[in-house]
């Protein structure tokens, strides 16, 4: 099978026949085989494919030729939208291939029609204009075949009023529903398992792969391949499925669901206001313990009442006086939940539902409560069926048949926490997913194959491999065809100073500032921190007030991501600021963006709980963090940046990196190794002529 897929991308193939303007390319055909040979040995593949490679023909042309069962994950919601919509059925078509296919995502994607009615009947909504969505919503449920909101064009994805028209695996009432026939999600899993090829998304694959060890079931079909796309998104998204986590965000949705539930399926049952009340008030004084740290724990947090995200090592959260306190008061009033609701057993599904999720976050809260409580330094036995290790202030916890089991359970994980403005979460996260995701793997014979442009650090696939267990992976990378010297100029500026000092992000914007006005914008600003995106976008306006340039400021924050990304590609002189979320799964094409301007090396913060306990766990292993987690991890997220400059062969622009340590330090070199080859210039002047029609401006 491999010549037949090479055949198929190469001159006079079907594709060329088929696709008008379709160009052969020697990347993407030997790539294509790479992926056959995967599939027809049933074996392990991991290929790095840079920007134009076209790895997305590349993996379907082979797919549909072998003919059997398959699967593609994406990193990305709108990728999966668009390789459903728009990339397979080109290529299904030119092939000729007869497979049926099949879109399955979360169920928060579909509309419930049960909570979007029982809502409806209700009628109470902080927000006014909430009733008025839902009614947009229910007619577009009564029309539509998939029930899926990305195809609701009457509101937006993310408006919050879809919390109220979807439903969650906690409120799920299952084959209880009054509402299943007519089920959007049980159509979905259903077409996919029936389909021969599934597009799925990273977060479902995970979420499936942790209930299938938890022996609770599974949402997916099997398959003899699959392919993840933009693979170098999996490892966190493993991560964040084999992990665990409450917050009291769930409490008082469990407590307003209570009362909603109570009242009209047994309202002589108990007093459910009262029950939802104490509930209610125990998560908010979980909550307001982390305020209540002592000065130590306010100094972290720069003093501020509900300040911005934070999080909290092992250490530090054993130094909130009212922590302990306010779980026991939490738990004993899930315990009562759980109790009352039990005797009002089958009188309505949605309340046995609140009481399974009641006896469910508090069996989460009890593991996570043990877990921190394992000190032996302060002299507190650790509970039975625990081996602790703890250093640095990070409990790195090793469960030995603790009961009810964890996904992924015998692994060891981190304990902490996260404080945003009004919420709290208590987290536990896997050090490694790797032995989980190998468990699986082993269990399962089929080909896998791992696709994206970033996966190595200066050819070595390592950091990659290392995290999910793929040793028995065969690694190939194939080169973008872009011609980046003659296309990309990469400028570091010096005398910038050092990253960290006061006043960094007023000076990275007055760096990018000339090379703005002779590009009338058209520029990304990708950020490290919220604080340093917010001052840069400040100071921007502030240049542009003076100089008079017309620039249009899209911060994010100030408007839903996908409409800074529409008003950037539409008007005139656009500069987008923003952080984490522009980073990657970004594309503009052409002229509109032809700047991007990276304000420091994206290093994760040596503070953050899960670094310090993966760090430790490296040189217990006798390994160095910085080498092989730290330096790799912001070498990938560094590439993923600068690859949102050059998506074609016409594209033309400039790549600013305003970190020194660049040209500074050691690991400098290993880190623009790992970038596309542009042309290195030491001063903006010399970056100017790569920046599309920037002569006509500085004229």
């Amino acid at each position: 099978m491999p010549e037949f897929a090479r055949a198929a991308l190469a001159e006079g193939g079907p594709l060329a026949k088929a696709l008008p303007g379709f160009r052969p390319r020697a990347g993407q055909q030997a790539l294509a085989a790479s992926i056959a040979r995967a599939i027809v040995e049933r074996g392990a593949l991991v290929a790095e494919a840079g920007t134009g490679t076209g790895k997305t023909y590349a993996y379907l042309v082979p797919l549909l030729l072998a003919g059997g069962k398959a699967m593609i994950s994406t990193g990305t919601r709108p990728l999966q939208d668009q390789l459903h919509a728009r990339d397979l059925p080109v290529v299904r078509a030119a092939l000729g291939a007869g497979l049926q296919t099949a879109l399955l995502k979360g169920r928060a994607n579909y509309v419930c029609h049960h909570h979007l009615e029982r809502h409806l009947s209700e009628g109470r909504f902080p927000d006014p204009g909430t009733p008025g969505k839902l009614r947009r919503i229910h007619r577009f449920a009564a029309i539509s075949a998939s029930g899926d909101r990305a195809e609701c064009t009457d509101l937006p994805e993310d408006d919050a009023a879809w919390a109220y028209a979807t439903s969650s695996r906690e409120n799920c009432l299952g084959q209880d529903c009054p509402d299943l026939a007519r089920c959007f999600v049980v159509r979905a899993r259903r077409e996919a398992m029936n389909a021969d090829l599934v597009v799925v998304n990273h977060h479902l694959f995970c979420a499936d792969l942790a209930l299938r060890e938890d022996s609770l079931g599974e949402l997916l079909p099997t398959a003899d391949a699959v392919v993840f796309d933009e693979a170098h998104q999996l490892p966190e998204a493993a991560t964040e499925f084999f992990g665990e986590a409450v917050s009291t965000r769930q409490l008082f949705e469990l407590s307003r669901d209570l009362v909603r539930a109570g009242v009209v399926q047994a309202p002589d049952g108990a007093d459910w206001r009262a029950l939802a009340d104490r509930l209610e008030h125990a998560s908010r004084e979980l909550r307001l313990a982390f305020e209540a740290g002592d000065d130590r724990g306010r100094a972290l947090r720069g003093g501020a009442r509900g300040a911005v995200s934070r999080r909290w090592t092992a250490e530090q959260l054993r130094t909130l006086p009212e922590l302990e306190d306010t779980l026991d008061a939490v738990l004993a009033d899930l315990v009562s939940v759980s109790a009352i609701v039990a005797v009002n057993a089958g009188r309505g599904p949605d309340l046995d539902r609140c009481g399974l999720r009641a006896t469910e976050i508090g069996e989460r809260l009890q593991r996570w409560s043990a877990a921190l409580a394992a000190d032996e330094r302060g002299g507190r036995p650790a509970p039975r069926g625990l081996d602790v290790d703890e250093s640095d202030g990070v409990i790195v916890v090793e469960p030995e048949g603790a009961a009810p089991p964890l996904p992924g359970a015998e692994d060891p994980a981190v304990v902490w926490a996260e404080t945003g403005a009004q919420h709290a979460t208590l987290r536990r996260t896997p050090l490694s997913v790797a032995a989980s995701f190998q468990r699986h793997r082993a269990g399962t014979p089929r080909a896998w194959i791992f696709l994206s442009a970033t996966l190595s650090v200066g050819g070595d696939f390592g950091h990659f491999v290392d995290a999910l267990g793929l040793h028995d992976a065969r690694c190939e990378r194939w080169d973008s065809p872009f011609d980046f010297d003659r296309q990309a100029a990469l400028w570091i500026p010096r005398g910038i100073g050092e990253a960290s000092a006061p006043g960094f992000p007023q000076r990275v914007a007055q760096a990018a500032w000339p090379l703005l006005v002779a590009n009338r914008g058209r520029a990304f600003f990708l950020c490290t921190t919220l604080r340093a995106m917010r001052e840069i976008a400040d100071r921007l306006g502030e240049l542009d007030a003076a100089e008079g340039i017309g620039l249009t400021r899209l911060v994010q924050g100030e408007a839903p991501r996908a409409l800074l990304l529409e008003r950037f590609r539409s008007e005139p002189n656009a500069v987008l600021i923003g952080s984490a979320s522009f980073w990657e799964g970004v594309d503009v094409a052409g002229d509109a963006l032809s700047l991007v301007v990276i304000d420091k090396l994206p290093f994760a913060p040596p503070d953050d709980p899960v670094v310090k306990a993966r760090g430790e766990a490296l040189r217990r292993a006798g390994r160095d963090p910085f080498s092989h987690e730290q330096l790799p991890a912001a070498a990938m997220a560094l590439k993923q940046g600068a690859g949102r400059l050059i998506r074609s062969e016409s594209d033309r622009g400039v790549l600013l990196v305003c970190d020194e340590r660049l040209v500074t330090r050691g690991y400098g070199r290993r880190l623009i190794a790992s970038l596309p080859p542009f042309r290195r210039v030491e001063r903006w002047q010399d970056a100017v002529p790569f920046l599309p029609g920037a002569e006509a401006a500085v004229r």
